[in-house]
């Protein structure tokens, strides 16, 4: 069967090749008698949210309407409360009606937004390594994507100011995010107004993926609302699937410009309504009752981070301090080229032979070869016996 040249140029998709291998060893693992799969590869936490989030939800659950398809007009009071949420956060008053728009996940609009903004052949920026979805949503666009490489040794910061002026003439969209994913560093305020200008002066939406935003672990994460002009050329993406743990629950939204906001809902008004108005509630009241609740969560991902390097150091493998919590970005150790590997077979003969689960990092773009993330979403003792249970492992190879 014939299928589009976007979807050729998609791929398969990191995530989805990791899943392919997740599923091959569980259903050899009784035969070849192997311990069970320890997943670290998905951000998916197993801290819970806030009981008072799960009781909302089902409490609603029981309201006929909740049980009804929802427009746009339905979302008013989430919107409302993003908006209270926005004031209290970052001291920017914001249109409920206008500047905000309920997603299914930070990722439905990166991947939506070049759609509603672009035209075939229009040139994006990405940063690389980045978010599959930025380059997926270029693809999914019929764009031509530009990437600014990010390299260790500039501590992963973004350099806006290489970019020509030739070349930003010729940008309809930039699409980054900081905090950053893969590499966990929070990033600065002055990278994003850096961005900014370079909207406002060359007339390019800047489209900032900020789903971190609550997870600084050190320094204060940027945000694009903070930003001059981000009314005219800006919009960001905004998520409770971190910092509240509400992943499954698909609960996201946007805020930009009034003229990106209303082109992003045009596109998903074609493609899907809006989450159930118990899952809304439940949204409501995490950012109105718990806003702060994040900070709750960072010690927890604090102590995995630091117990979990430790343990990794006595391995043999040096890893650096990520300054955002939930992941750390870990070059391959210095073996694993004598022994012909590359992030991708590295991760899976990982996986395949002691059943620990980590991402590679080149599925996150070529700026991602030779590193691997591995997610902080299990307690302390088990994240310690995982780097128990790599160290034979580890040793048969070094």
């Amino acid at each position: 069967m014939a299928v589009s040249r976007r979807i050729n140029q998609l791929g398969s998709g990191i995530f989805h090749r990791n899943d392919i291998r997740k599923q091959q060893y569980i259903l050899e693992r009784i035969s070849r008698k192997l311990p069970p799969l320890f997943d670290l590869s998905l951000g998916s936490t197993d801290i819970l949210p806030p009981d008072s989030v799960l009781e909302v939800i089902k409490d609603s659950l029981n309201l006929p309407e909740s049980s009804s398809y929802c427009l746009h007009s339905g979302t008013r009071l989430l919107r409302e409360a993003v908006s209270q949420w926005a004031l209290n956060r970052f001291g920017v008053n914001v249109d409920p009606e206008n500047e905000v728009l309920l997603l299914v996940g930070s990722q439905e609009g990166t991947a939506h937004l070049p759609i509603a903004v672009m035209n075939p052949g229009d040139k994006g920026l990405i940063l690389d390594p980045s978010y599959p979805s930025h380059r997926g949503g270029l693809i999914l666009a019929d764009a031509h994507i530009e990437r600014l490489i990010l390299k260790e040794e500039d501590g992963w910061k973004p350099d806006f100011s290489s970019i020509p002026n030739s070349k930003l003439d010729q940008l309809k969209i930039i699409v980054f995010g900081f905090p950053h994913n893969p590499t966990s560093q929070v990033g600065e305020q002055s990278w994003l107004e850096e961005a900014m200008k370079c909207g406002i002066d060359h007339q390019v939406v800047i489209a900032h993926d900020n789903p971190y935003v609550d997870l600084s672990l050190e320094g204060h994460s940027p945000s694009l609302l903070q930003c001059e002009g981000w009314r005219e050329w800006g919009i960001e993406f905004f998520s409770l699937s971190k910092a509240w743990c509400l992943g499954g629950l698909r609960l996201a939204f946007a805020i930009g410009g009034r003229s990106l906001i209303t082109s992003l809902r045009k596109v998903k008004s074609v493609i899907d309504f809006n989450q159930s108005l118990a899952l809304q509630m439940g949204a409501i009241e995490a950012l109105s009752s718990h806003a702060t609740w994040p900070n709750h969560i960072l010690e927890i991902y604090r102590q995995r981070r630091d117990i979990t390097i430790n343990a990794l150091s006595q391995l043999g493998w040096e890893v650096p301090i990520p300054s955002m919590a939930m992941y750390l970005w870990m070059p391959l150790p210095h073996w694993a080229k004598s022994r012909e590997f590359n992030d991708e077979s590295f991760s899976a003969d990982l996986l395949n032979q002691t059943g620990i689960a980590l991402t590679p990092g080149s599925g996150f773009g070529i700026g991602g070869a030779d590193w691997v993330r591995l997610a902080l979403v299990r307690p302390v003792d088990e994240l310690e016996a995982a780097v128990s249970r790599i160290r034979p492992w580890w040793d048969a190879n070094s």
